[in-house]
């Protein structure tokens, strides 16, 4: 005999309904992640794969969003992992060439695009999550499965890697302007 706890009806995890709500979100961060839009499509389309193939294992379907960044993140992991043993390099990553009117900007963009890969995932992953999704410590905490105290820090010294690393990257100016009175 049931009683009426044995069936308490929670926010389905429709894959329909996973990916009409975050496919936007989780693009947005392993675009981040991986520096390249093709990657990023398959991260996603991973990410929900395996969140389909494994909805039993969401305790608290309330989480759901640090649930599917936490299968992103571990995908992006196994693809970081894969690289090292081949020695691929993605033609999306490097970007087109630039005018020479537009140079300066584009440089922007691209020096911290460099300074963000130049980060360890351990820093990048926070870094991404906090500035680019904009996840308080709280979430990127409950996402990575981390201690908030370790956030903060990781998050402290991908700051001071990417200050260091904008500033070695920073251009010289070609000329200077001599203002005369």
């Amino acid at each position: 005999m049931g009683t009426s706890r044995d069936h308490i009806p929670g926010p389905s995890l429709d894959l329909t309904e996973l990916v009409e709500q975050y496919a936007g979100l989780l693009f947005g961060i392993a675009r981040r992640l991986s520096g390249c839009s093709t990657e990023a499509e398959d991260l996603v389309q991973q990410t929900f794969l395996a969140a389909h193939a494994h909805g039993n294992q969401l305790r608290d379907t309330t989480k759901v969003r640090a649930w599917l960044c936490t299968i992103l993140r571990n995908e992006f992991l196994k693809l970081v992992r894969s690289r090292r043993h081949g020695s691929t390099i993605s033609l999306d990553g490097l970007g087109e060439p630039s005018a020479p009117d537009h140079a300066k900007t584009e440089f922007d963009g691209e020096a911290i695009l460099l300074a963000l890969d130049s980060l360890p995932e351990e820093f990048r992953i926070p870094i991404v999550l906090y500035f680019f999704e904009e996840m308080s410590y709280r979430e990127i905490s409950d996402s990575l499965d981390l201690p908030i105290g370790t956030v903060m820090s990781r998050l402290s010294r991908a700051k001071s890697r990417l200050r260091e690393r904008l500033g070695r990257l920073a251009p010289e100016p070609v000329h200077s302007v001599a203002h005369t009175g």
